[in-house]
């Protein structure tokens, strides 16, 4: 397969949807779907009635219909459920989760990827976020049995998945460890996942993606090269101005307190990446036919590009949110935040703040605290062999008595929530929906 010079970003939660890849594709770049909570957007979808039967379209196609049934007999409403009906919840994700939570992820990665393929023949990829760790197994299996051709990775340093694919190509056990906190007795906790355990009776052929890492630093590319458990097949070379998540900036000095701004210092080397010898995509700041140009004229591959897309007709966010934010932009009343606090990841996120975003001081305050999802939550070793959950933007008493800081809450939002809401999945509660979270 031929790579393309253009890549449309894996945004989340399904604002690079399957309709956007798909489109994306036809015009023979590459398209993306976001691997975040598929799950959820499945089970949301499905009990919304699925009106234009897309989904169950793609279900039917799934090689495994006893598990695909379940699903449809659990989740899908016809006609859909009414609108002041808060959505059944999957179950929280954790290190032992049981076989219908496996299920979903398998099933709602497999549905996405199937409909962003359908009725072409260009490269498709999915992106996934090494900071949420616990979906990616199952969600990758999902992929490849839609024939998924790249699978993207950032928010971290994922050097376990060039090998994970190589396993699962072959129907064989994989791990993936998982990184926990407060781990004082150095324990090992892997994530052991056997594909041939979901096998009703068909084992189909499952083609080896090619793998991207999302990284901000030739550094990064080096300990790839190095360290990498199977071939990395390229790199998406991200910049602080890209939007969602970010790389935190370089810290020099390990004793002080990491900063809060940008400089040259986190600005990648990009000869040290063309002495590499692998592909390459510039993020961040590229979206015009000139940063392209200068790009391709550098030797690079191409240019990856994310909000751009992210305002088209066919992402996910909801329209009126576009047309919003697409006058205050002409306007030029558009303000966008790289908010240190929003995320409880740590990770720096882009904020665009609306009246009524729940970046809102008056709308976060509304909302309160709920966590309810959790799949940004980090795991923490209870000095017993067993894990525990906490999430920073969890209820504050909740929070602390996990053994977490009261100061780690402050600013804290739930991006579960808010980024659901933000495509028109968002949960009703007693009536009120949640508030959607906007990210540039």
């Amino acid at each position: 397969m031929t790579l393309p010079q253009i890549i449309q970003g894996g945004m989340g939660v399904g604002v690079s949807s399957w309709t956007l890849a798909n489109a994306v594709a036809r015009h023979g770049q590459m398209g993306v779907v976001s691997g975040t909570a598929l799950d959820t957007t499945l089970i949301r979808r499905l009990q919304n009635g699925d009106p234009e039967g897309h989904l169950r379209r793609a279900i039917a196609q799934f090689p495994w219909p006893a598990m695909a049934q379940r699903a449809l007999d659990k989740f899908f409403v016809p006609g859909g459920k009414s609108w002041d009906k808060g959505f059944k919840l999957p179950s929280m994700l954790n290190f032992k989760m049981k076989q219908p939570a496996k299920e979903l992820l398998i099933l709602g990665s497999f549905v996405e990827v199937f409909l962003a393929k359908e009725g072409h023949t260009g490269a498709v990829g999915i992106n996934f976020l090494e900071k949420i760790q616990l979906p990616t197994v199952p969600s990758l299996l999902g992929a490849m049995l839609a024939g998924v051709d790249f699978v993207l990775m950032g928010a971290g340093i994922p050097l376990a998945i060039p090998g994970i694919l190589d396993g699962m190509s072959q129907w064989q056990t994989v791990e993936y460890r998982i990184q926990v906190e407060e781990n004082t007795d150095k324990e090992t906790f892997a994530f052991s996942f056997d594909p041939t355990e979901f096998a009703e009776e068909v084992q189909p052929e499952l083609k080896r993606p090619k793998f991207l890492a999302i990284i901000s630093s030739d550094i990064l590319a080096k300990t790839f090269v190095r360290r990498e458990s199977g071939f990395t097949d390229g790199f998406i070379i991200e910049n602080s101005t890209a939007g969602g998540h970010n790389a935190p900036p370089r810290r020099v000095d390990r004793s002080q307190p990491a900063p809060q701004e940008y400089s040259d210092k986190d600005e990648a080397d990009l000869s040290v990446l063309r002495e590499i010898g692998r592909p390459f995509w510039l993020a961040g700041g590229f979206a015009h036919p000139g940063g392209l140009k200068s790009a391709t004229d550098m030797g690079d591959q191409g240019i990856q590009l994310g909000t751009i897309f992210a305002y088209s007709r066919e992402s996910g966010i909801l329209a009126d949110i576009k047309s919003d934010i697409i006058r205050k932009y002409f306007e030029g009343t558009l303000s966008v935040k790289t908010d240190f606090r929003a995320s409880p990841t740590g990770f720096p996120f882009k904020t665009i703040t609306l009246e009524n975003s729940v970046t809102h001081p008056t709308v976060a305050k509304a909302r309160g605290r709920i966590c309810d999802m959790g799949y940004l939550r980090n795991a923490y070793a209870t000095g017993d062999g067993k894990l525990g959950y906490r999430c920073a933007s969890e209820p504050i008493d909740q929070y602390v008595q996990k053994g977490g800081t009261v100061e780690e809450t402050d600013g804290r939002h739930c991006l579960c929530n808010g980024l659901l809401a933000t495509i028109g999945l968002g949960q009703t509660r007693d009536g009120v929906t949640e508030p959607p979270i906007i990210t540039s």
